[in-house]
């Protein structure tokens, strides 16, 4: 895979924000061994109603079938070695590292134990999809660049070196740990919560190295109709034919460039999205019990074999499907591939990496719940929060329209739809192969250890979310703002902007607890 084509395999799991109903996969158990019984992960019958229409239903995914996913080759999971801060790699290193043999570490013959089976899930959670010797934010002067962020041990958890073949050393992005890891104060690492690597800045800057190190203007050329192929199977909207969404395969590499770096950390431009409307990366921690995944609540989350399929999708059999004949990576974008030339997870995989996400836990809250915080709970109840961000989830696990969205009647009756809009910006929701046409209403559990408020991550923090000044059309938003904007107004969802300066300071104290 082209180093230019990072940005095709992330895959957040932004996958993964979902939510297990009442059907638990049964395990067959005997003493001390546990013999799960695995889903397959692409069953027919499940795909066909696993996710919600988009907001142009015509242009809602069709999926590849099981006979075509199953003779897709699977990934071996290889052993993966630590990624140092530049410069601070124990001496000899790298010449340690091409001196390492091969190593399959993930081996369903050797899982006895359900703690077994969590384990391997996470070595599935940490794997790199993406790998090559050169990949963009290898070298040292993108860490520079980019700020990008290593722990106390100035170990990164987001990237790691993998050897499939001895004597050549890959760099490997493009995990799930990529997306979701977070760098806490003091340099501890908090797995599975909303990330806050500078991923996009590292592609824009590996994007605006790639056109300087161009020696020709056709060298050029080449480099702009690879990446302009990334977009368009990543970021284009085969519907939207009007507006900003319609141009950007007409826009230049230096410009491309520019609009990833615009992206802060805790926002992504992940496949299916826009590189205009991008969404802010979920907390997975918790989310066994969230029933719909996604910002705009794409995928209904019904048990464990969801979780396995929207995992699937999320590492590449997404862009497999096709969008009213629209196929990502499809042959002149509309003849699927030779499958022999894809790489997909085991079914076996794909169930330990669920257990391991269901089995995250939440650092220890540090914020007390003192009399400040106690003041903020009656706020909460007085202003009638509770209606969406229901206790003891702090969700009520519903999807709300977005503005000028208007659910059809089968929707009303088949998915849980809360029929009132909070009139935040549309256009995730209705612009994107991920708009369903709703926003799910999201946990506010852990939001003291989050950033990146609102579905597209404008507002950095809770005060900044609270701000009223954010509906002026003079305000500079803290979080995303869109490449070559200088001021946005984050309208909608007023809730709680016309507080006093005392009930709004209890409110958020009362959240920082959750």
């Amino acid at each position: 895979m082209r180093a230019h084509e990072y940005i095709a395999l992330f895959v957040p799991f932004a996958i993964l924000c979902v939510a297990i109903a009442t059907h638990e996969i049964q395990a067959q158990t005997s003493p001390g061994r546990f013999r799960p019984a695995v889903p397959r992960t692409l069953d027919d019958a499940a795909m066909a109603t696993l996710e919600v229409p988009l907001a142009e239903a015509r242009y809602s995914p069709v999926h590849v079938s099981s006979e075509y996913y199953y003779r897709i080759p699977v990934r071996p999971i290889y052993r993966t070695y630590p990624r140092y801060r530049p410069g601070n790699e124990p001496a000899g290193y790298m010449e340690w590292l091409r001196d390492r043999e091969p190593e399959i570490v993930f081996d369903v013959s050797r899982l006895k134990t359900e703690q077994d089976w969590v384990r391997a899930g996470e070595l599935v959670f940490h794997y790199p999809v993406d790998l090559s010797p050169n990949l963009p934010g290898a070298e040292s002067d993108v860490v520079t660049r980019s700020g990008d962020l290593f722990g106390k041990d100035d170990i990164s958890p987001f990237v790691q070196y993998v050897i499939r073949k001895k004597g050549l050393v890959e760099f490997g992005a493009a995990s799930c740990a990529d997306c979701h890891s977070r760098v806490m104060p003091g340099g501890s690492i908090l797995i599975g919560a909303q990330g806050n690597r500078p991923v996009d800045r590292i592609i824009g800057i590996g994007m605006r190295a790639e056109y300087e190190k161009a020696g020709s203007a056709r060298d050029r050329e080449e480099a702009l109709t690879r990446n302009r192929t990334v977009w368009h199977r990543e970021l284009w909207t085969p519907w939207v034919r009007q507006g900003p969404q319609s141009k950007i395969l007409e826009i230049s590499l230096p410009e491309m460039a520019s609009m990833h770096e615009a992206i802060p950390p805790g926002v992504l431009a992940r496949q299916r999205s826009s590189i205009l409307y991008p969404p802010a990366i979920p907390d997975l921690i918790g989310v066994k019990d969230i029933r719909y995944l996604d910002r705009s609540g794409l995928i209904r989350h019904r048990d464990i074999g969801d979780l396995m399929r929207y995992a699937a999708l999320n590492q590449g059999a997404d862009l497999l499907a096709s969008y009213g004949g629209f196929i990502p990576l499809g042959k002149e974008y509309r003849e699927l591939p030779d499958p022999a030339t894809q790489e997909r997870y085991s079914d076996e995989q794909l169930y330990a990496l669920a257990l391991y996400v269901y089995s995250l836990q939440p650092p220890k809250n540090p914020n007390k719940f003192d009399a400040l915080a106690k003041r903020g709970e009656k706020v909460f109840d007085r202003e009638g929060c509770a209606g969406c961000h229901t206790p003891p989830l702090y969700t009520n696990n519903m999807l709300t329209p977005a503005e000028g969205f208007k659910p059809p009647e089968a929707d009303l009756k088949k998915y849980d739809i809360l029929p009132i809009s909070v009139g935040t910006d549309p256009n995730l929701a209705t612009k994107t192969r991920r708009g369903t046409g709703y926003y799910k209403v999201p946990s506010l559990k852990g939001v003291w250890y989050r950033g990146m408020f609102g579905h597209n991550g404008w507002c950095a923090t809770l005060e900044d979310w609270f701000d009223p000044r954010r509906l002026r059309d003079d305000y500079v938003p803290t979080g995303f703002k869109p490449y070559r904007v200088k001021t946005f107004a984050v309208k909608g969802h007023v809730f709680g902007l016309n507080l006093s300066a005392d009930d709004k300071k209890a409110l958020i104290a009362f959240l920082k607890t959750l």
